[in-house]
Parts: C-alpha cells; structure tokens; sequence
C-alpha cells in the first residue's frame, strides 16, 4: 500500500473519536453501510449527546438507535424505515422521518443542515489510488463533498463497480478496515397474486421499453413476467437479482440493442443495489452496469429522456380518487417516499412511457382485541394521518390481483368506478355505496 493509505489508515476506535457533541453524521446507504463502525458507534454514547445520525435502510439494528439508554445521545433521523427503525421509533424513542424525494435527499440535507461526518464504506484501493463505493451513491457523492470528515471503511468482500462510485483516496480523510460478508436481501416467495399482478403489468410493457423495478413479491413476479420480452433496457432506482435473471436469459439488450434507452445506452443503470450474493458477484466490475447518483439516476427530467420508460411500484393504500399512500399506515411511518414520485413523473414524461402501482387488493389487519379483520387496500378515503406519496395527478396504471386500470386523465368518477372494478369481489358493492354517499359516482 502507499504511503497515502497507511497515513489515513486508522482503528474504527479512533475513527469514532472523531464524532463530536452537536454533530451531524451520514452514513451510506443499505448493503453499503459501514458496519464496523455503526456496530460500534453506540460505545461513544457516555462522551457525546445530541448527534444526529441519518441513514437510509440500515440493514441490521445498531444499538445506537435500538437501545432506549441512546435516548438523548443519539437521534436516528431516517430517510426511509426499515423494520428495526419503526421498532426503535415506537420503543425506544430515538428515530424520527424524514420527508424526501430521492433525487434531492441528497441536496435538501445540506440545505438543511451541513454534514459534519460523513461514514461509508468501500473496496480496496486499486493501484492507482482509486476506489469504489461499491453499492450505492444514491445520495453519498454530494454528502461526502460537503462533510467536514469523510471515514469509509474498506472491505475487500464488496464488489467494485463503475460509475459516480469511483473515488480517489486524496478525497478521503481517513480509512479503517474491516473485512464483512455483505448483507444480502431474502428473496420473498411469490405468491399466486404475485404472479397475477406481475402478468397484468407485463401485458403492458412493449419489447424496448426502458425497466424500473422496485422491491418485493410483486417485482420478482414482473421480473418473471417479462422473460419473453426482447430488447429491454434497465434505468432503475435499484439493482435486484431479478435484474440478473433478465441479463442472463438474454431479454435486456446489449449496446445498440438498447432501442428506447438513450442515456448511457448499453449499461444497466442505477444508484444503489441491494440483494443476494449472486447479485454482487454479478456487479463486480462489470461494464455493463453504471452506478450513478441518485440526483441524477432519480430526477424525473433525466428519466423522460428514456423511450418507453416503465416505472413499477407498490403502495399500501389507494383511495377513491386515485391517492396514493406507500409509506406510512395512518399517520405512523411505515417506509418512505424513496423515488416512487421521482420515477412515476418521468416515466409518465417519457415518450410512450407507462407508470404502475402495484398493490394487493386486500391485507389483514390486528384488532385491538387481538381478532385480525380483512380490509380493502382501495378505500374509500386514505386512512385518517396518511401520507400522500404519489399525487392522484400523477398516476398512471393501479393493479391489482383482479386486473389493471389506467386512472390518467380520468375524472374522479370514473376513476372510482374502475379502481372498484379491481378492489377484492367482498367490498366492491361497499365501496360503491361508499363511492355514492361521498358524491365521486
């Protein structure tokens, strides 16, 4: 190693020591948080108070933020929850959301406050210095750029991917190693809705189209449904394995077989992956993937440059009138905005592009006397305090199960009539009494 390296080489100890009363710290996204010092992090608690920590989707519950005893020392501020931070939130009191479209996370943090620290993680430097950040920079270029103490932490079991991910050492200030088995993501079993869901949705996508995926399930079971098609392109917030799957049965095109695509034509693009390690051996310097930065990946103007640009989302709930509510359940967070908004709008903004949210028709839910009740996820009204993620303005095609409905242009009652037409068989005679009184039919 140079001499460079070894002077910014450190113990995650002496990395921590660098973390102030009153500072403001970012950690990267996902399978790219750095563990070492996270899992740590909680050990400085006795020397500092009123740190702000944000994070997107930490993969694994921190005690800085699990514990109550953080209370005071920490406060966890989430750009999207995960399962550990709605825990943490109820528990220990120590996380609080924030509001965010992806693309500007990134710059509405600074306006909001500077970063003092920022911690990441990365692979091993290359012989020339360089090197990468591996699986996300959703939001981490601009942070990095403006903290005042830029820590990542390497780990030579992260794949070295291309894009805004390669960075100099010159614009690190210091390093600790910390050889980690990366997180991989569980692959959901797909269920028989899932599948039905995913064939209503294929059924819309023409061969050319230009592919952005979400999470879960419903995603996989498109992922399946789309096996047949030729010529796709991938310009997506998130890199999944059923991405792989469609690279490796030869349906996204390769160089100039990427007909709709017209940014960065012939790579698959995105600003984060998240996964399985079939997934990250796939990443590993190969040339045909662009990691690039959320604000740019993300900004909906960008995405409307692509042909035929498909954008496939899920949500919890859909009123009447076409709102849409994917991250929070009543006025308690649930998740977050992410880049549903971000991607919905420009793929409605592209040239013979389509955007769909994807939902089951009905959830079960727990009663306060313990009984689980079955409700329809298209309701009348969103619940009392929930968050409106995706406009009524600005949606396209909502599916379920029992089909799919564009809702674009329409007008209030015939969006009711066809959002009914798809809700589960048991409530539609409800939701049409429902749809009369409040005047939508």
């Amino acid at each position: 190693m140079s001499f460079s390296y070894q002077h910014k080489l450190i113990s995650i100890e002496a990395a921590l020591a660098k973390i102030k009363t009153d500072d403001c710290v970012i950690s990267a996204l996902g399978a790219a948080e750095p563990n070492g010092l996270l899992e740590q992090l909680h050990t400085i608690a006795p020397r500092v108070s009123n740190v702000s920590v944000s994070t997107v989707l930490p993969m694994r519950p921190f005690k800085w933020f699990m514990e109550p005893a953080m209370k005071g020392h920490f406060e966890h501020h989430a750009w999207f929850y995960s399962a550990g931070i709605r825990k943490a939130a109820i528990d220990a009191h120590t996380c609080t959301y924030v509001p965010n479209h992806l693309h500007a996370a990134g710059l509405d943090r600074i306006i909001y406050r500077k970063p003092n620290v920022f911690l990441g993680s990365c692979t091993p430097p290359d012989r020339f210095g360089y090197v990468s950040l591996s699986l996300s920079v959703t939001y981490e270029r601009e942070l990095m750029e403006a903290a005042d103490v830029v820590i990542l932490e390497i780990n030579d079991q992260m794949p070295y991917t291309w894009g805004d991910t390669i960075v100099h050492l010159d614009e690190i200030d210091f390093v600790v190693e910390n050889s980690r088995k990366l997180f991989e993501l569980p692959i959901p079993e797909t269920e028989e809705r899932d599948r039905l869901i995913g064939g209503y949705i294929a059924e819309h996508i023409e061969d050319g189209s230009t592919i952005q995926l979400g999470i879960g399930g419903i995603p996989n079971a498109v992922t399946a449904e789309l096996m047949h098609k030729k010529n796709l392109a991938i310009h997506t917030e998130m890199l999944t394995d059923g991405m792989v799957d469609m690279y490796e049965a030869g349906v996204i095109g390769r160089g100039a077989h990427s007909f709709g695509k017209k940014l960065l034509t012939g790579k698959m693009v995105a600003t984060f992956a998240l996964g399985s390690q079939k997934l990250y051996d796939f990443l590993d310097r190969n040339p045909a993937l662009a990691l690039m930065r959320g604000s740019w990946v993300n900004d909906p103007y960008v995405i409307a440059h692509n042909k035929k640009q498909i954008s496939i989302n899920t949500t919890l709930e859909v009123d009447l009138t076409g709102q849409v509510c994917s991250e929070s359940i009543g006025h308690r967070q649930f998740s977050g905005t992410g880049g549903q908004s971000d991607t919905a709008i420009g793929a409605q903004m592209s040239e013979g592009g389509k955007s769909f949210i994807a939902l089951y028709s009905t959830v079960d839910v727990k009663q306060a006397d313990g009984t689980r009740k079955t409700i329809s996820k298209i309701a009348p009204m969103l619940t009392p305090g929930a968050a409106v993620t995706l406009h009524r303005a600005n949606v396209d095609f909502v599916v379920t199960e029992f089909g799919a409905v564009r809702l674009r242009g329409a007008p209030v009652n015939e969006r009711a009539r066809r959002l009914i037409s798809i809700a589960h068989p048991d409530f539609r005679a409800e939701l049409q009494d429902k749809a009369e009184e409040l005047g939508f039919i």
